[in-house]
């Protein structure tokens, strides 16, 4: 009964619009269908080319050149030869103290003064006691050359008596000569003087402290100011040194270098941590070298020489290091090397290459041993193929 009410083209038209729209979806498929059948085949084609075309790489020709090895090893700043001093004479009480660390010191210069009141008076006992004794001497003397003189006055046992009291009495002199000796010696140990030119490391002397021979050291001297570097080194490395080698020591905070040379090479390895000591002569004390500095010091050795690659051209795996090299059949092959030391442009090759190599330079630990490649045409250095 509705349908009395709508006109017949209106149904007419909608049928037409459906059709339409059926006929294009039936025509897309087709087309996407056609599509994939078309660019099937070529797709299957190139994945085979990409198959068969060997990888692409670009190689070096090692250069020769030099480096200079170094071994490098830390320390501290210490007297050359660090003499300590003491009380040599009697115990006794310090009254002055002449001198505080850092001063330079002169052979034989006072470095403190002990208390010599009972050292002046032991001397003063035994240079009276020497003169008593050589006046006794001089009378023995005299009795005995008069008995000698007139012999027919005196008996052979009086001249005896007066010769043996003579010879004892020389005795005397010579014993009370050692006593006044000693003395003196006691009271020059009453000063304590620096041994030879050098710099006072440390005070430990007071005014009023007891010193006691052998076991109370006052000051602390190095020898006519000389310092060195006392350091640690390696096992291995310890046959790469050699005494007279330069050294430049750095301080931290200190910009400048201080050249030194090693003048003394441990004889032993210590078993705990496999190092020796070595130890670097250094130049006078300055304000900068203070004894217990931390310092480090780089020892210049011998050169190497050798072929200089790019670090990338050098690779490394649990085989050791290795590079690796196109053939004349540009397939490639694995070559062990060794590095010498490294350089501004490079790492030092001392075994393994004579110079001639086309060194796969980038990527080369992608490439497997034995595989074919392709060169990337590179312009080369002169006078060098590729």
């Amino acid at each position: 009964m509705s349908q009395s009410f709508l006109p017949e083209g209106i149904f007419s038209r909608a049928r037409t619009r459906r059709g339409r729209v059926a006929i294009g979806i039936v025509a897309a498929c087709l087309l996407g269908i056609g599509l994939w059948l078309v660019s099937r085949p070529h797709a299957g084609a190139a994945a085979s080319d990409d198959a068969t075309v060997p990888p692409l790489v670009t190689v070096t020709v090692p250069t020769w050149g030099d480096v200079n090895g170094s071994v490098s090893l830390t320390g501290l700043i210490s007297a050359r030869n660090d003499m300590p001093i003491g009380n040599e004479g009697d115990p006794g009480r310090i009254a002055e103290v002449l001198v505080e660390a850092g001063d330079h010191v002169r052979k034989g210069q006072l470095l403190a003064q002990l208390n010599p009141i009972t050292a002046d008076s032991q001397l003063d006992s035994a240079a009276a006691s020497l003169d008593q004794d050589r006046a006794n001497a001089v009378a023995a003397q005299a009795e005995w050359q008069r008995a000698e003189h007139d012999a027919d006055l005196f008996s052979a046992e009086e001249s005896d008596r007066r010769r043996a009291a003579a010879l004892t009495a020389r005795a005397k002199v010579k014993a009370a000569e050692a006593q006044l000796t000693d003395a003196r010696n006691r009271v020059a140990h009453t000063r304590i003087l620096a041994p030879t030119d050098g710099i006072v490391l440390m005070r430990t002397a007071e005014v009023g402290q007891i010193a006691v021979p052998g076991s109370t050291v006052l000051f602390h001297l190095a020898r006519d100011g000389q310092v060195e570097m006392r350091g640690q080194v390696s096992e291995q490395d310890l046959p790469r040194l050699k005494v007279g080698q330069t050294a430049e020591v750095h301080l931290d905070g200190v910009a400048r270098a201080y050249p030194g040379k090693i003048w003394q090479i441990g004889a032993i390895i210590d078993p705990a941590t496999r190092q020796g000591t070595v130890r670097i002569a250094l130049g006078p004390a300055e304000q900068d070298l203070r004894s217990g500095a931390f310092a480090r010091a780089d020892i210049q050795i011998s050169s190497s020489r050798g072929t200089v690659l790019p670090e990338t051209a050098v690779l490394s795996d649990d085989q050791g290091t290795y590079v690796l090299i196109v053939g004349k059949d540009n397939k490639v092959e694995r070559r062990a090397v060794k590095i010498a030391g490294t350089r501004s442009d490079g790492l030092l090759i001392d075994n393994g290459l004579d110079g001639t190599e086309r060194i796969v330079a980038i990527a080369g630990a992608f490439l497997r041993s034995g595989e074919t490649v392709r060169i990337a045409a590179t312009p080369a250095a002169p006078g060098r193929k590729l």
